[in-house]
């Protein structure tokens, strides 16, 4: 007889989108990430049967249907939505580009334009994925983009931050790393066993993604 017996279904935490941090009331850093990695791997895990949460940053994406959507701006409210949901035993995946710096001080007015230039005080945000990986209460999935060394620099973020699986990605002038365009991966996972795939779309690569973590036990 052929075993039917399915996959246990876990809950999944999954973040998406950049973060925002404000200069003023009308300026903010960020970066170019438009949550479209995210958004399919949480789609995907709710095809599959999980009960899914997604925080998100800020993207012009539709909220996947049946995904439970917290949406936020800063690289401080994703840390606090993600550290409250991720209850012991949840698969964790950290695909959000949390800015890693923000502004010292926001101005309490738009700041005018000096002749003398402007000079911005920047404090470091707090590491969400090595927070998590400290406490390894969770399988944890977290995303590396490089512009050089890339598997060099992914395996030192997979060793460093205590994470079970590592998604790498090199940005060249070819790639299609923000979108949903095809785009090229390797994935390292603590066992030091390493995967490449070239020209899959996110949504192939969210399957894949999945498929792998669904391997790893706390």
């Amino acid at each position: 007889m052929a075993n039917t017996r399915r996959k246990k279904m876990i809950p999944v935490l999954v973040t998406a989108g950049p973060t925002r941090e404000k200069i003023d009331p009308v300026r903010f850093i960020s970066n170019y990430s438009t949550g479209t990695f995210g958004y399919a791997i949480a789609r995907e895990a709710f095809r599959r049967g999980h009960d899914v949460t997604l925080v998100s940053g800020p993207t012009h994406i539709e909220a996947p249907r049946g995904v439970r959507l917290l949406k936020i701006e800063t690289a401080m409210e994703m840390r606090r939505e993600v550290l409250k949901r991720a209850k012991p035993g949840t698969l964790v995946i950290m695909a959000a580009a949390v800015c890693d710096w923000a502004p010292m001080k926001m101005a309490a007015g738009k700041i005018k334009r000096k002749s003398s230039g402007l000079s911005i005080k920047l404090k470091e945000n707090p590491d969400i994925l090595k927070e998590l990986g400290q406490s390894k209460k969770n399988i944890l999935v977290g995303f590396a983009l490089e512009t050089e060394n890339l598997e060099k620099n992914a395996l030192e973020k997979l060793k460093k931050k205590h994470l079970d699986m590592v998604v790498a990605n090199k940005l060249t002038k070819k790639s299609a790393l923000f979108g949903s365009g095809a785009t090229d991966v390797v994935i390292i996972d603590r066992f030091g066993r390493k995967a490449a795939y070239r020209g899959r779309t996110k949504q192939e690569l969210a399957k894949i993604i999945l498929d792998k973590a669904s391997n790893f036990n706390i």
